[in-house]
């Protein structure tokens, strides 16, 4: 990715606020509906990708997850989810980093990703976030993917997207993801233009 991929998000999320941003939902519902399918425990350890602004943490700890990481380039959006969670926030890791550049130090048992891969227009930025992916989720562990659907939109926040089938997103993490659900959603923009969203659950061989 390039050098001023932090400055693009800190300068997004400085100047927007969160639920203005074409790619807000107010629930995560699709994403909470596919970690349920998972069944993992309360303890074990989820990671939310590019998590941004989103709530979907903040359902996470409401339905008793114990062990979340957020993980985004941008710190002025993590500062901001601090800010929102209050006291909560001291039970969740933040990471800021750029995915592409990240090395885990720990597997979790869910990976969870909405509207980040799809940035990566380059194979080379791909592969070392399928490199991450391989280090940092554990064997029989879930990946939670939500990208641009093959109808979605070619550019999102004024940067270029690579749309999906679940056959193409399955080809770029591996053999040994084993594609076991997908579902095509439309997600209304809070301006109220459709974007098609492919929501897909992995499982680790």
């Amino acid at each position: 990715m390039t050098d001023g991929i932090q400055a693009h998000w800190d300068t997004v999320y400085a100047t927007k606020p969160a639920h203005e941003t074409s790619w807000y939902e107010p629930t995560s519902q699709n994403s909470i509906a596919l970690i349920r399918n998972a069944r993992i425990s309360s303890h074990d350890p989820i990671i939310d990708v590019g998590g941004g602004a989103s709530r979907l943490v903040d359902e996470l700890l409401s339905a008793g997850y114990q062990d979340v990481t957020v993980l985004d380039v941008s710190d002025t959006v993590l500062n901001t989810v601090r800010e929102r969670l209050g006291a909560r926030a001291d039970a969740v890791r933040f990471l800021q980093t750029d995915i592409t550049a990240f090395r885990p130090t720990r597997q979790y048992a869910l990976w969870h990703d909405r509207a980040v891969f799809h940035f990566l227009t380059a194979p080379e930025d791909r592969r070392r976030y399928v490199d991450a992916l391989r280090a940092g989720v554990r064997p029989g562990g879930h990946v939670i993917m939500a990208t641009f659907g093959p109808q979605g939109p070619q550019r999102c926040s004024a940067l270029p997207v690579v749309r999906y089938e679940a056959a193409t997103l399955g080809a770029e993490l591996g053999s040994e993801f084993r594609l076991v659900e997908t579902s095509l959603s439309v997600h209304h923009t809070p301006g109220g233009a459709e974007q098609q969203f492919l929501y897909c659950r992995f499982l680790r061989g």
